[in-house]
C-alpha cells in the first residue's frame, strides 16, 4: 500500500474554457451550483464556455481554479477513504493555498470562493495597468538572480524573486523598468546561456506592488471562519510544514503574506519525502512538470486527464 499521498493544487495559468466538465455526472459537479449561488454570478458558465478573456480576469480565475480543484479534492477523497489511504499533507501554489486549505478543513468552500474572488479584484486594483511586469527567466542561478533584483531596484522601483518555479525557473516580478533593468543587468552579468521570457500577467503578483493589496484582504480574512488545520500543510511564504491543529491566526498571516511574498515553490517540493506519490488537484498539468525538473523521484498523477482516478485506485 502506499505509504505517503501528498495533494498539490495549481495556481494562476492552468485554467482554460471546459474546465470541470469532465465531473459531470459525479456527485462533486454540484459544487459548480454552490459556487454560483456563493458568488453571486454564474462561475460555471465562464468555466464551462467562457469566453476565455472573462475566463482570464484575475478576479474570475483565481475561483474557477479553487472550484474546480475543490470538486476534484471530494471526489478523488472518496477514493483514497475507501482504500484507507490518508492524505499526508496538501500545498498549493498561489491561489491553489487556499484550495489547500478547504481540504485541510481551515476554511469553507464558500468562504475560499469569496475570499479568492476578492484577492483577485484586490490584486488587479493595486497596481495601474502597465506600471508593473513579471519575466520568467530560465536558466540563470538563484544568487544571481537576487543580485540583478538588488541591483535594478531603487526605494521608489522594486523588483524581487516572485516564485521559485523549478531548479531552472525562477519569475521576478515588480515596477516594469526596474524588471527591464534586472533582465538587462543579467545579460550584463550572466555569461552562460539563459531565456527570459514577459509573462502575459494582469498585474506584477508576488511582488512589493501588491502590498495595497495584502492590506485588503487581510481587512476582508476578518469575514471569514479560519479553524485549525486537519491535515498538514506545506506554506508558500516559507516552504515549511505546519502540523494539523496550527493555529488559524498563523495561516491567516502566511495567506496574507504570500500576496505580496515570494512563492517558494522549489523548496517546498524538495522538502517532500521520496516515497510520497503526489495527486495533482486541478486544472491541467503544470504542477507535475514543475515536480518532474524539481525531484524525479517523485510520482505525480494528474486528476484533470482520462483514465486517472483509475490510476488512483491502483496506489
Amino acid at each position: 500500500m502506499t505509504k505517503s499521498v501528498t495533494l498539490l493544487f495549481p495556481g494562476q495559468g492552468t485554467q482554460y474554457v471546459g474546465m470541470g466538465k469532465a465531473l459531470e455526472g459525479s456527485p462533486s459537479y454540484e459544487l459548480f451550483e454552490k459556487a454560483n449561488e456563493a458568488l453571486g454570478f454564474s462561475l460555471s458558465t465562464l468555466m464551462f464556455e467562457g469566453p476565455e478573456e472573462d475566463l482570464k480576469l484575475t478576479e474570475n480565475t483565481q475561483p474557477a481554479i479553487l472550484a474546480h480543484s475543490v470538486a476534484l479534492f471530494q471526489k478523488v477523497k472518496n477514493i483514497l477513504d475507501e482504500k484507507g489511504i490518508k492524505i499526508d499533507r496538501v500545498l498549493g501554489h498561489s491561489v491553489g493555498e487556499y484550495a489547500a486549505l478547504v481540504s485541510a478543513g481551515v476554511i469553507s468552500f464558500e468562504d475560499a470562493l469569496k475570499a479568492v474572488n476578492l484577492r483577485g479584484k484586490f490584486m488587479q486594483e493595486a497596481v495601474p495597468e502597465g506600471k508593473g511586469k513579471m519575466y520568467a527567466v530560465m536558466k540563470v542561478p538563484e544568487d544571481t538572480i537576487r543580485k540583478a533584483c538588488d541591483a535594478a531596484s531603487t526605494e521608489n522601483a522594486k523588483v524581487m524573486p516572485a516564485n521559485f518555479n523549478e531548479p531552472n525557473q525562477i519569475v521576478i516580478s515588480g515596477e516594469a523598468e526596474a524588471c527591464d533593468k534586472a533582465i538587462k543587468w543579467i545579460e550584463e552579468n550572466h555569461s552562460d546561456p539563459y531565456r527570459a521570457v514577459e509573462l502575459q500577467v494582469s498585474a506584477p503578483f508576488h511582488s512589493s506592488l501588491m502590498e495595497p493589496a495584502a492590506k485588503k484582504l487581510n481587512e476582508a480574512f476578518g469575514s471569514f471562519t479560519f479553524n485549525k488545520n486537519e491535515i498538514p500543510y506545506v506554506a508558500n511564504i516559507d516552504a515549511k510544514e505546519y502540523g494539523a491543529g496550527t493555529d488559524p491566526e498563523v495561516i491567516k498571516e502566511n495567506l496574507f503574506k504570500q500576496v505580496d511574498g515570494s512563492v517558494l515553490w522549489t523548496q517546498s517540493i524538495q522538502s517532500l519525502p521520496e516515497d510520497t506519490v503526489c495527486l495533482e488537484v486541478g486544472p491541467g498539468r503544470v504542477l507535475m512538470g514543475l515536480v518532474r525538473k524539481i525531484n524525479r523521484g517523485i510520482k505525480v498523477i494528474s486528476l484533470d486527464k482520462d483514465g486517472a482516478f483509475d490510476d488512483v485506485k491502483e496506489l
